[in-house]
């Protein structure tokens, strides 16, 4: 177990490094890599480098093994333990259009369990990138399975797609029937089936009654696809609602959606600054935030409110000029925010955009110069 939690701690600090937009994409990635490299070593040579494959791709291509791999029976890996056929790794192929009529699942817990599986999971690669709602439904959806003592929850080399979390009882983890490690109660375990589906690397044995807390690889998969689809859908209604981007096609603002970037303020924060130098627009998700202008005398005075679909900083990706308020959280505040070199990346000048609409170009002019 040293080795797997080595693996782990290697994926965690991979993952706050480069901040990958598909998590489950890159952890996939990121192991198919140290599978490779094992295999590599063992043949002498590499064949795999370690870039982002599409979701509905098959992660190992059978047609292409013969020329690829050759005889794997030496390699100490339990998924190749069979012959010398490659067990496939894939995952579903899910679409934004079934996310929409998706039901989200939620079965009653206690407090104090749901507790327990926050706590479980909370320091998981896989539930670290969450957003809050993300994590609540997939706290919501997690089933509950009683398991005699004797029974072997997962096996070796098995195939799986469910993660767990233990509530009650214990369970020994055995590697080639060797015990290596024990679950109770906060223990969880299974949980890279919930990236694709791939042979299990234990045996997980109850030696005791035992309560489990399951989560299926799809049902996790959507929640991620619901929550995106549906923010995307509220991303894009705020965006359209901004005079700045009413100049732009649907297809656009469906790119601007995607790269927005969460933000989330404690009370009284200062979001942005009268005066200071900025690059970024921001849209409010959540919460509220208070506007302050500077009077004459030097002192802030509260002008105006905004609540969830409000936005602020718009100008920035228009000019270099400072800000001309002072935004303050007002509470717990969530944002989305853009900069404008990003923007560029994406559509290029926003004068170019806002040219394609005179009337409203000469509005937003005459609102800068003002």
């Amino acid at each position: 177990m040293d080795e797997y939690q080595h693996l782990l701690n290697e994926l965690n600090r991979t993952i706050e490094q480069k901040q990958p937009n598909d998590v489950l994409q890159f952890c996939s990635s990121f192991f198919l890599q140290k599978l490779q490299d094992e295999r590599s070593q063992a043949r002498g040579s590499s064949t795999f480098s370690f870039a982002p494959a599409t979701e509905d791709e098959e992660m190992h291509d059978e047609d292409e093994e013969r020329d690829q791999i050759g005889d794997l029976h030496s390699l100490p890996m339990v998924a190749l333990a069979g012959r010398g056929r490659r067990t496939s790794v894939s995952a579903e192929s899910l679409q934004p259009t079934s996310a929409k009529d998706f039901v989200k699942t939620v079965i009653p817990k206690t407090e104090a369990q749901r507790d327990r599986i926050s706590e479980a999971i909370g320091q998981n690669f896989l539930f670290k990138h969450l957003d809050e709602e993300q994590y609540t439904d997939v706290v919501n959806a997690m089933s509950e399975k009683v398991v005699p003592k004797g029974t072997k929850v997962i096996e070796q080399g098995g195939v799986g797609d469910y993660f767990y979390i233990v509530e009650s009882g214990t369970l020994d983890c055995l590697i080639n029937n060797q015990k290596v490690t024990a679950y109770t109660s906060g223990g969880s375990f299974g949980e890279l089936a919930l990236m694709y589906n791939a042979p299990r690397a234990a045996t997980i044995e109850s030696t005791s009654d035992c309560v489990l807390w399951a989560l299926d690889r799809v049902s996790f998969r959507m929640i991620l696809l619901e929550n995106t689809s549906r923010k995307r859908r509220m991303y894009d209604q705020f965006l359209s609602e901004v005079p700045l981007l009413k100049s732009l096609e649907p297809y656009e603002r469906h790119k601007i959606a995607d790269a927005l970037e969460p933000i989330q303020y404690n009370d009284k924060d200062v979001v942005i600054k009268e005066d200071d130098m900025g690059d970024s627009f921001y849209l409010i998700e959540q919460g509220k935030a208070a506007i302050y202008k500077k009077a004459d005398n030097g002192s802030q005075a509260v002008v105006n409110h905004l609540e969830k679909g409000g936005y602020f900083g718009e100008l920035a990706l228009l000019n270099d000029q400072p800000r001309a308020a002072t935004v303050v959280a007002d509470g717990k505040l969530k944002c989305v925010t853009l900069s404008k070199p990003a923007f560029q990346r994406l559509l290029g000048s926003v004068v170019d955009v806002l040219k394609r609409n005179t009337a409203n170009y000469h509005a937003v002019m005459k609102e800068v110069n003002q």
